[in-house]
């Protein structure tokens, strides 16, 4: 699976992108297993209503099964001007 890293979750993990192996199920899953990795990780996930997320390319939930998911993208909220 594609894991996709932007705006600042991309500077405090220092990834644009990764190809991983995951068992997780759901979104939040896949986050409790990212944290364990390393301390950047755990910093870039600490806060998740900080962030938005996408599975391939579309806004999800983090409650969301990732079976069958090939991209899942993590990026701030958007503000518009």
């Amino acid at each position: 699976m594609q894991v996709l890293y932007f705006a600042w979750v991309r500077e405090r993990i220092g990834l644009p992108r990764e190809e991983i192996e995951t068992t997780a199920e759901t979104v939040n899953d896949l986050i409790a297993e990212l944290r364990t990795r390393e301390a950047r990780y755990d910093m870039a996930f600490a806060d998740t209503t900080a962030l938005r997320v996408a599975l391939d390319q579309e806004l999800s939930e983090f409650d969301a099964p990732l079976k069958g998911v090939r991209e899942v993208a993590f990026f701030p909220p958007m503000t518009g001007g």
